[in-house]
């Protein structure tokens, strides 16, 4: 383990903020908002801001306020944060992040889980924090050949956790990409997790099952998901089939970034239509720049690509105890009958507010979820 510490040079950011003032605009049909994608007034806004009053420094001040490290592992270098809990004997909680985010999901997360007396709670609550930036995200390396990334990523963490960290046993939590990891944990290394709590249900468990067996619920879930591929879906079979045609334009230019990620966080979000009731700009800002500064939205893509769209083999049910948080403006909120068939769920809870990112949006709520259903399992630690 080697502390780290975030450095860009400056000469990236004011390279950044050259192409910002000389983007080329396209033209756009007449039709105001989201429709046909990120909305040309918001983003023009927003490019205005990211250029001319955002400060990477400032948010990258409040980063290395973090405790960071990375580790070599099978050869593999990988950022994460480490934050100890302040309390008795706090428990380890790895916490996996998704795309089009980073580890930045969890940075609110991090003091309600670590110091829960100074959010009005019990120091029996405490965990240790550990958040990594998954191969491809971040400051972690970029995997230069294919690979099976939810395979190979579980393996990565399991070890990180066990090895380089040291903790015999722990808790994971994760949504969207890192729900799928965070499953694979609990099949492959059971008697390593306390527990897992997830935000969502892999995708691929829709191709698992046969529609003639399927509740009128699961059946609705089904047809749902089926829809959403048709309007929505289109991003992942870009990233999943011609990755490489995506990040040129992409990685040259930074309103594309922001015009591609984006309007994944105004529709996945509860955000009722304007995208700063759920994010600020900094917000925002600080997570795009995080993929300028890195150059990593090609290898972003890894996990749709690398998978090639075959869903992972999944025998068997998962036995570790599982906690499910389903927050209603996620891309697809799961029923409860179909994540039955898949893991031993001892709490279910659907929540009153909140979409895809909801460590960003409702990062109380979400902590508050982690800890009750976790409480119940301290004494397995």
């Amino acid at each position: 383990m080697q502390p780290f510490k975030i450095n860009i040079p400056r000469q990236i950011i004011e390279d950044l903020n050259q192409r910002l003032s000389n983007t080329r605009w396209p033209d756009s049909l007449h039709l105001s908002g989201w429709h046909l994608g990120t909305d040309m007034s918001y983003l023009k806004e927003i490019a205005d801001y990211w250029q001319n009053s955002f400060d990477w420094f400032d948010q990258q001040h409040e980063l290395n306020k973090l405790t960071q490290f990375t580790t070599q592992i099978d050869g593999f270098n990988l950022h994460f944060i480490h934050h100890k809990g302040k309390g008795v004997k706090p428990m380890p909680l790895l916490l996996c992040h998704g795309w089009p985010d980073s580890f930045l999901r969890f940075q609110k997360l991090i003091p309600l889980l670590t110091d829960p007396v100074a959010y009005g709670g019990s120091s029996q609550d405490a965990f240790d924090v550990i958040i990594p930036s998954l191969p491809g995200f971040g400051f972690s390396d970029r995997p230069s050949e294919k690979i099976s990334f939810i395979d190979t990523t579980s393996r990565l963490l399991h070890k990180l956790m066990t090895v380089t960290l040291g903790y015999s046993r722990y808790a994971a939590h994760g949504g969207d990409v890192g729900s799928g990891l965070v499953e694979r944990l609990g099949m492959t290394v059971p008697n390593s997790l306390i527990g897992i709590h997830l935000l969502d249900i892999p995708y691929w468990h829709l191709f698992a099952v046969q529609p003639d067996d399927l509740s009128a619920d699961e059946k609705q879930y089904l047809q749902d998901g089926q829809n959403w591929q048709l309007t929505d879906g289109g991003y992942a079979i870009e990233q999943s089939t011609k990755p490489q045609s995506l990040a040129y334009g992409l990685n040259d230019s930074p309103v594309g970034l922001a015009g591609w990620i984006l309007e994944k966080f105004y529709r996945w979000s509860d955000c009722d239509g304007n995208l700063e009731n759920s994010f600020t700009k900094d917000e925002l800002l600080t997570n795009l720049t995080l993929y300028w500064v890195t150059q990593t939205i090609r290898s972003s893509f890894t996990p749709y690509f690398d998978e090639d769209q075959t869903p992972p083999q999944m025998t068997g049910k998962v036995d570790v105890p599982t906690g499910v948080a389903i927050f209603p403006k996620d891309i697809l909120p799961a029923p409860r009958s179909f994540a039955d068939r898949f893991y031993n769920i001892v709490r279910w809870s659907e929540m009153p507010r909140g979409g895809h990112f909801s460590a960003w949006e409702e990062p109380e709520m979400l902590a508050g979820e982690i800890t009750e259903f976790l409480r119940r399992l301290r004494s397995n630690l």
